[in-house]
């Protein structure tokens, strides 16, 4: 049998490994994205955009993003950066929102941040930015934040895709999708817990078979000790 060096088998080993490395695509992961500390609908929550510069040569200066209009946020508070100027910008919406009793046709369309003079995003490295929103809208809304990001050559990324059921767009824009709000949670909580727990009523107490039975069991046992202690005094 042939006997391999301990540098060979290492060598050997690894060799399925970078060949896989070798076959398998590179998959595109530097994207803009969001993530959301809550998603629950009707809550207010703090966006966090996750922005990449993919580019070798030039930096990120300015970063763009879409608010919905259809499910508009009637309150928009972006986190302060340091070296990057916020904006956010008031539009009218493509259908008026009926808000406590008042008819609003404008709410914050947009948001731009944009970097001051060597503030600006490196090639390969990355930004957060960070604005709070609310109210979320219903459960099962898919928020949809279309990004523009714009280089110091001028270029500019739109980050705008949907993508639709079985696809992966070239330049997906950050989504994320409501779920309940924390008041139905709660109420299911305790819809579900009243369902399992034991019913109870004022007017009829729980039936206990085993103290019926050890209950009368005693009165037995009481009855045969009265009827025993009657005949010893008779014989006596």
């Amino acid at each position: 049998m042939t006997r391999f060096s301990m540098p060979t088998r290492r060598a050997l080993a690894a060799v399925p490994a970078t060949a896989l490395l070798v076959l398998v695509p590179t998959v595109a992961y530097a994207h803009v994205t969001v993530s959301p500390d809550t998603t629950a609908a009707e809550s207010y929550a703090s966006l966090t955009f996750r922005v990449p510069t993919e580019s070798d040569t030039a930096s990120t200066e300015k970063l763009v993003v879409d608010l919905p209009t259809d499910t508009a946020f009637l309150s928009v508070t972006p986190r302060s950066l340091p070296g990057w100027d916020v904006e956010v910008e008031t539009g009218r919406l493509d259908e008026p929102l009926e808000v406590e009793g008042a008819t609003v046709d404008e709410a914050p369309v947009r948001v731009t941040w944009t970097a001051q003079e060597g503030h600006e995003v490196p090639p390969h490295e990355y930004q957060e930015f960070a604005v709070r929103v609310g109210a979320l809208p219903a459960e099962g809304t898919t928020v949809v934040l279309p990004a523009h990001q714009t280089y110091t050559d001028g270029s500019v990324v739109d980050w705008d895709d949907v993508a639709e059921e079985g696809t992966e767009p070239e330049a997906p824009a950050p989504v994320f999708t409501t779920t309940a709000s924390a008041s139905a949670d709660a109420a299911g909580s305790a819809a579900s817990d009243g369902a399992d727990g034991p019913a109870a009523s004022d007017d009829a107490p729980a039936v206990d078979p085993l103290g019926r039975w050890l209950g009368g069991t005693g009165l037995v046992l009481g009855v045969a000790a009265v009827a025993m202690a009657l005949a010893g005094r008779r014989r006596a």
